[in-house]
C-alpha cells in the first residue's frame, strides 16, 4: 500500500524512527519570533497516541500542524525504553485482538505483535498469605468469579461501543464503585481478594474510587473475554506505530514546549508555552491526560463537564510499573496481590541469555520503589527464592507531565460526562484515551478513537 506522498508504507514505518522524526525534531526549543508566528492551521497540544492520531488527519487534509510537546519525547504515558539491555516498555504495554482501532493502523503500516509471555506459575491471595495454585483451575474460578461479578453487563452494555445507548439500565448501576459491586456477591475472604486485589490494580488504589461500568464496559468490549485485553505485545514496540503516525503527518514538532494558557478570540486561538513562546492557529486540539488540563489557564475558561473532568481526575493516583531483572527463581509466575499489598500484581516477562528472567510488577502506594532491598522483600512474598539483580521505576501518579497513570471512571463519571466532555469549546477541541468512547482510559485504542473523533469536530469546525 501507498500513502498520498507516494512513499511505501513499510519505508516509511523504517524511516520514522530517524529520518521522519530527526526532521520535525530538529525544530526543537527557542526559536525567533518569525519562526514562532509562521502560518498553521492547526495546533496540537501533546505528541501521544490521541495527539499523533488528530495530527496524521490533519496532514492528510493537506493542513499545516504545530505539535507542542512538553515532554523531551514523544509518546505521553506511552515510553518505550531500555533496561538490562533489553527495549521495554516504561508505560503501557499491551493490545489486544479487540482493540480495532489499534489492529487497524497496525494493518496500515506493516506492524505485527506476538502473543505475551504465558505463565506456567501463579501465586494467588490464600487464607494464609500467599500460596501457588494451579493456573488453569484458577483461571477457571475466575473466570467464574467475573462471570457473576459483571452479571447484567449484557444488557446495560447491549451496545459497549454506543456505552449510553441503555442510559436507562445505567442510571442504577453507574452509581456503583467496584468495591460496592464485589461486597454485593457474599465471597469469603479469600475470593474476595482475588478480585478485591485486581479492581484495586486497577483503580490505582481502593476499589471503592473505581467505577462498576468502567471495568464492566472493557469486560463487554472484550466479548466477555477480558484476559484478551492485554494478550499481545507489539514487535516493534509500543511507540512505532505513533512514530509512523507523525512521520506520515509531516507536522512541526516541538518538544520540551508545555503549555501554560490557550486563548480564543476573535476566531482565533493563541497558545502560550512556559517561557513566552506563543503560537496562533485557527483551532487548537487538547491531546493531554484530563488530570492535566486543570494546570492550564483556558480563556474563556472550560465548560462545565471538561472543568469537572479535570478537577475529580480520570487518571488513576497510584500507578507504578517496575522492570524487575531476577535470579533465583525464573519460572514464568503470575502473581496477585491483595488492595494492602506492596506489589500488586507481577507478570512474567522474557528469559535473558544469561538465565535471569525479566518480570514486571505494579507496586502499591507503601512501597519504596527507589529501595532494591524493599522491591526485593516485596518480590519474596510471592517468590520466597527470588534474587533481584537490578529494577527500574516508573511512578506515574507523580509524573509532572501525567499526573496520574491509566484512566479509570469514577462512580458516576460515565453518565456525568459523556458525550458533553467530547464536545468542543468553540475553537479548541479536545482527545485522549480518558474521554474516549469505546477503550476508554487504559488503552492506546481510545486515543486513537478519540483523536479520530476530534479531528472530525475540527473539519467542521473549519468548513
Amino acid at each position: 500500500m501507498t500513502n498520498s506522498y507516494g512513499l511505501n508504507r513499510r519505508s516509511l514505518l523504517k524511516a520514522a524512527g530517524a529520518a521522519a522524526l530527526a526532521a520535525p525534531l530538529a525544530s526543537v526549543g527557542a526559536r525567533p519570533a518569525s519562526a514562532q508566528n509562521a502560518a498553521v492551521d492547526a495546533i496540537v497540544v501533546g505528541a501521544g497516541y490521541a495527539g499523533g492520531t488528530v495530527a496524521r488527519e490533519f496532514g492528510a487534509r493537506g493542513m499545516k500542524t504545530l505539535v507542542l510537546e512538553a515532554r523531551d519525547r514523544i509518546g505521553g504515558r506511552i515510553w518505550t525504553g531500555t533496561f538490562a539491555g533489553e527495549r521495554v516498555e516504561i508505560g503501557g504495554g499491551w493490545l489486544g485482538p479487540e482493540h480495532r482501532h489499534v489492529m487497524a493502523e497496525f494493518r496500515r503500516y506493516g506492524l505485527t505483535t506476538v502473543t505475551d509471555v504465558a505463565a506456567t506459575r501463579m501465586v494467588m491471595p490464600s487464607a494464609a498469605g500467599f500460596a501457588e495454585v494451579d493456573p488453569a483451575a484458577a483461571g477457571a474460578e475466575l473466570a467464574d468469579l467475573n462471570i457473576r461479578l459483571y452479571a447484567g453487563s449484557e444488557k446495560y452494555f447491549e451496545r459497549p461501543w454506543e456505552p449510553l445507548y441503555r442510559r436507562d439500565l445505567l442510571k442504577e448501576v453507574d452509581k456503583l464503585s467496584m468495591a460496592d459491586r464485589i461486597g454485593q456477591l457474599g465471597l469469603d475472604p479469600v475470593r474476595f481478594h482475588w478480585l478485591d486485589g485486581s479492581a484495586a490494580l486497577y483503580a490505582g488504589g481502593p476499589s471503592s474510587t473505581g467505577s462498576l461500568t468502567s471495568m464492566a464496559q472493557w469486560e463487554r468490549l472484550a466479548a466477555g473475554r477480558p484476559e484478551l485485553t492485554t494478550s499481545l505485545k507489539p514487535v516493534q514496540g509500543m511507540t512505532a506505530l505513533l512514530e509512523a503516525m507523525l512521520a506520515e503527518s509531516r507536522a512541526r514538532i516541538l518538544l520540551n514546549s508545555p503549555v501554560s494558557r490557550i486563548t480564543q478570540e476573535s476566531g482565533k486561538v493563541t497558545v502560550e508555552v512556559a517561557g513566552g513562546r506563543r503560537y496562533t492557529a485557527p483551532l487548537v486540539v487538547v491531546a493531554i491526560p484530563t488530570n492535566m488540563w486543570k494546570t492550564i489557564t483556558f480563556a474563556p475558561g472550560l465548560p462545565a463537564a471538561h472543568a469537572a473532568a479535570t478537577r475529580e481526575g480520570i487518571g488513576v493516583p497510584q500507578g507504578t510499573k517496575i522492570w524487575m531483572q531476577v535470579r533465583g527463581e525464573t519460572d514464568a509466575v503470575y502473581a496477585q496481590g491483595t488492595a494492602d499489598s506492596d506489589l500488586m500484581q507481577v507478570i512474567p516477562q522474557q528469559l535473558l541469555a544469561d538465565g535471569s528472567r525479566l518480570m514486571i510488577g505494579f507496586s502499591g502506594p507503601r512501597l519504596n520503589t527507589s529501595n532494591p532491598d524493599q522491591v526485593q522483600a516485596a518480590l519474596r512474598k510471592f517468590l520466597p527464592n527470588a534474587q533481584l539483580v537490578s529494577h527500574r521505576a516508573k511512578a506515574w501518579g507523580s509524573d509532572p507531565y501525567a499526573r496520574g497513570a491509566w484512566g479509570m471512571r469514577k462512580p458516576g463519571q460515565l453518565l456525568r460526562q459523556l458525550p458533553a466532555v467530547q464536545e468542543p469549546h468553540q475553537r479548541v477541541l479536545f482527545a485522549g484515551g480518558d474521554i474516549a468512547t469505546g477503550w476508554h482510559g487504559a488503552f492506546v485504542d481510545g486515543a486513537i478513537e478519540s483523536g479520530l473523533l476530534a479531528s472530525r469536530q475540527a473539519a467542521a469546525i473549519l468548513r
